[in-house]
């Protein structure tokens, strides 16, 4: 294995990790937002998000451990490699795309979650939708007598 195999992985991870963040701005938005609304005025399918928020702020934490550690790990293989330390670098790279392998999966579950949050968000405006409809009926009937 050459140093130019783990290098390969660097733009990769960081771009993986870019991606991680901003999932992790628009969480923290997400939360911000849903804090003010409850603030004035106290919604139920703000109570129905709130455990599947907490999810995904623990899988976003831990998929970007992994892919720092990933990165990390990388790293290291690419020193080991520079420094003629064959076997270790071969190692430390397994050791990083295991990591990273990992990291994706976080990644997975964490967008299952949040496709159950709007999912949520569906339901109430289809809830809403449905009550609007039947008190335009009732005073519409109401109307006609």
């Amino acid at each position: 294995m050459t140093l130019t195999t783990p290098a390969l992985l660097f733009p990769a991870i960081s771009l993986l990790l870019l991606a991680y963040t901003n999932r992790f701005l628009v969480l923290a938005q997400l939360i911000r937002k849903l804090a003010e609304e409850e603030r004035s005025q106290h919604q139920e399918v703000t109570a129905r998000q709130l455990p599947m928020l907490r999810k995904r702020i623990s899988l976003t934490k831990r998929m970007q451990v992994a892919g720092v550690l990933s990165f990390l790990l990388c790293t290291l293989s690419m020193f080991a490699l520079f420094l003629a330390f064959e076997l270790v670098g071969m190692v430390l790279f397994g050791a990083s795309l295991i990591t990273l392998s990992i990291s994706l999966v976080y990644s997975l579950w964490e967008v299952m979650l949040s496709t159950n949050a709007l999912n949520v968000q569906l339901q109430d405006i289809e809830a809403l939708g449905g009550s609007r409809k039947r008190a335009a009926s009732s005073r519409g009937s109401r109307e006609e007598t």
